[in-house]
């Protein structure tokens, strides 16, 4: 059984992370497979929107420990700190693959998001997470600091006190609480997440997806850009969508007092 399930339905790529026993627990097998089927979604253009779940009752439960504490007990200091060092640098691979992605990304939070799991929460566009699930950093509870660009999205998303809070304490968190602070977009009774979270992917996987792109490559680079180069950037984009169908559908909708028919060109 493959640690990472992806099927491809009405333009939305549904990515399951597939370790339900370990809760879904990040291994260095499912790492690479993320990495790939991200790339595969970035240049398949059925795929309009992909959605990111865990498969039984948590999202993701962060690294696994097991393997970690197994680890441990056959190396030396030098051979953990290259190990490791090796082994981040592999999962922030992946992470730039998602930062790359012209497409909306959908964490679906279910369960347990802790360690990695926020941080790859984090790394999505948008958060939907069901009213039970909840939300811990906890890194610092087994002694060591973030990865998985928690460091750079979290500041980003809920300010740096609050990162800090998460960071230095390892307390739990409730989705609403992750919601109130900046993390999560929606939250949703238990019994309703599978089916908000469908109607949130097809409304995307139904709009047009180039502006979607556009609109990502702007938000995320304002955070690093001067307002010369930011307002330059805005104008770059704009140019670019209106040159496509889906701005002349767009407008003419408009126009017409109709609803767009986007096809993502």
């Amino acid at each position: 059984m493959a640690d990472l399930e992806m099927t491809i339905e009405g333009g939305i790529a549904t990515m399951t992370m597939n370790r339900p026993d370990a809760r879904n627990a990040l291994s260095m097998d499912m790492r690479a497979q993320m990495d790939e089927q991200f790339h595969k979604a970035e240049f398949d253009d059925s795929v309009r929107c992909i959605v990111l779940e865990g498969a039984g009752d948590h999202f993701m439960a962060g690294g696994d420990i097991k393997n970690m504490h197994e680890y441990l007990g056959s190396h030396d200091a030098a051979e953990t700190q290259t190990y490791f060092l090796h082994r981040i640098h592999n999962l922030h691979t992946m992470m730039f693959s998602m930062r790359r992605m012209p497409k909306p990304i959908v964490a679906k939070v279910r369960g347990a998001a802790a360690g990695a799991g926020v941080s790859l929460a984090a790394a999505c566009d948008l958060v939907i997470a069901e009213e039970s699930a909840f939300f811990t950093l906890a890194y610092c509870n087994i002694g060591t600091t973030p990865d998985g660009s928690a460091s750079f999205h979290l500041p980003r998303a809920i300010g740096i006190k609050r990162t800090l809070e998460m960071t230095l304490l390892g307390d739990r968190y409730t989705a609403q609480q992750m919601s109130d602070m900046g993390l999560v977009n929606f939250v949703v009774a238990d019994a309703d997440l599978d089916a908000e979270c469908d109607k949130l992917a097809t409304r995307l996987a139904n709009g047009p997806t180039h502006v979607y792109g556009q609109g990502k490559r702007l938000m995320y680079r304002s955070l690093e850009n001067e307002f010369e180069s930011q307002l330059q950037l805005e104008a770059e984009c704009f140019a670019d969508c209106a040159k496509r169908n889906d701005y002349r559908e767009g407008v003419a909708a408009f126009v017409e007092k109709r609803k767009p028919a986007f096809t993502g060109t």
